[in-house]
């Protein structure tokens, strides 16, 4: 499978990256271990370590980071900021439409079904007017870049609660602090303005009337994988990291229990999902939500970032309408690509898909992290029949999409430095305008050929560098 290489063409480095190969090539193999190992030990003094969902045993682990940078030249990035702008403004008309007007279900462009019975979908949005008309106030888009030909493809969309920002800062700032003479050598884009773009969005979209809203983190609380970046953002915004239990609704209004006595909340960031924010309206065993939130927030008192029922927009389910959603609201031909995809709720799809199931990735439309899905040429035939069935249980639950030959970039492994496959999450933050930090979180698969960059299955992270 031919891949894509983001240092070299057919052996010649290419132009953005000349600079940093010729220092490159100056450092000893002792140095870079010397400089990973103090990298490993700054981490972990900070903290910055996420755990594992489903690990009982409750370890908190090191996310690896890659002294490597990725770096994009100008013109690349201006091309995917352009595409990023284009599809979170489509996403967010899209959220807006299914809870109104419905009229991209009218046109026939989505099936009803694939809306309305969608899991993610929330009847108790329908007719909520929210300032601005955004829905994801945060977007963390997953792009990858194909081998056969270049270009960039988006994979996902993170439309609820996307992670990972906080690892793109502290990416930065161990770079800048291992390796200062090569900022001055490079003219690299910054991201520590990342916090106040995010605090200026956030506070954007107060409701109505408040002209100096006071804005927390809804955090699930410190057991969740995330906790870190809750608290590095509360604390890189200075806004209270709250739980569900230090807040309360009365009259409407959600108030924050404080020590001067309870002080009403405008805006609320919240990392919690969609079934855990109230107890009254969702899941009645939830310990981390407040009580009446839904009711403040229909009553237009509070605004939540992302909105709840942003999921039924990022579900792989509807993944395949994005183009149309781009063309259909903007009248305006998509400048990111979709990856090929197959839904095999249709027959034909499954057909097609089952036939071919040792070439193809295959993904439950409700699934994340790296979970619920088929690797069609890194599975035994064991594997590939075990999941055969599964689809054929329940084809409803299931796309399918051709293995991508991720682009692979230069990575300090146990061996020295080798290509490992890479992607990239951009973080679109949407309120007045739709802003972004140059870059992104660049995600890398450490074990030799494999595709699954997650943190979750034993990917690293590297920092992203966009050439200014």
């Amino acid at each position: 499978m031919q891949v894509h290489d983001e240092m070299r063409d057919e052996g010649a480095v290419r132009p953005h990256y000349e600079r940093f190969q010729q220092w490159l090539e100056r450092q000893t193999g002792e140095t870079m271990a010397r400089k990973r190992a103090e990298a490993d030990l700054l981490f972990r003094r900070v903290g910055i370590t996420f755990a594992v969902n489903g690990d009982l045993s409750g370890t908190e682990r090191l996310i690896p980071f890659d002294l490597i940078p990725r770096i994009i030249p100008a013109d690349e990035w201006a091309l995917l900021e352009r595409g990023l702008r284009q599809r979170v403004q489509a996403l967010n008309l899209f959220l807006h439409d299914v809870y109104h007007e419905r009229n991209i279900v009218r046109a026939g462009v989505i099936p009803a079904e694939q809306v309305y019975t969608n899991a993610q979908y929330r009847p108790e949005m329908q007719g909520i007017d929210l300032p601005l008309g955004v829905y994801a106030h945060i977007a963390g888009i997953d792009i990858v870049r194909d081998g056969r030909d270049g270009a960039f493809y988006v994979l996902e969309d993170n439309l609820r609660v996307p992670s990972g920002v906080s690892y793109m800062l502290e990416n930065r700032k161990m770079m800048m602090r291992l390796f200062p003479e090569l900022f001055v050598q490079h003219k690299v884009a910054p991201v520590a303005h990342y916090p106040d773009l995010l605090l200026e969005t956030l506070r954007a979209v107060a409701p109505e009337g408040v002209d100096d809203p006071t804005v927390v983190l809804l955090t699930p609380g410190m057991y969740n994988s995330a906790y870190f970046e809750h608290t590095f953002l509360a604390q890189q915004m200075g806004v209270e990291l709250v739980e569900g239990k230090d807040l309360f609704v009365e009259d409407n209004y959600v108030f924050m229990r404080t020590t001067q006595g309870p002080r009403r909340v405008d805006v609320i960031y919240r990392r919690v999902d969609d079934d855990f924010l109230d107890p009254l309206a969702f899941r009645s065993d939830s310990a981390l939500g407040v009580p009446g939130l839904l009711t403040a927030y229909r009553a237009g008192r509070v605004v939540l970032a992302n909105a709840m029922g942003t999921g039924v927009a990022d579900d792989k389910s509807i993944y395949p309408y994005v183009p149309d959603m781009i063309e259909f609201y903007l009248g305006e031909k998509p400048i990111l690509k979709n990856v090929p995809t197959w839904q095999c709720r249709r027959p034909d799809d499954l057909a097609w898909t089952l036939e071919h199931l040792p070439d193809l990735v295959v993904k439950e439309v409700h699934g994340a992290g790296g979970y619920g899905m088929l690797v069609g040429p890194a599975s035994t035939r064991e594997e590939i029949e075990a999941f055969r069935a599964r689809l054929l249980a329940r084809p409803g639950n299931y796309i399918a999409q051709p293995t991508l030959s991720l682009s692979a970039c230069p990575t300090f492994v146990e061996a020295g430095i080798a290509p490992r496959h890479i992607d990239l999450r951009p973080f679109v933050l949407s309120g007045k305008t739709i802003q972004m930090a140059a870059g992104g979180l660049t995600r890398v698969a450490l074990k030799e050929g494999s595709l699954v960059v997650n943190s979750s299955q034993g990917g690293g992270t590297k920092d992203t560098w966009v050439l200014e």
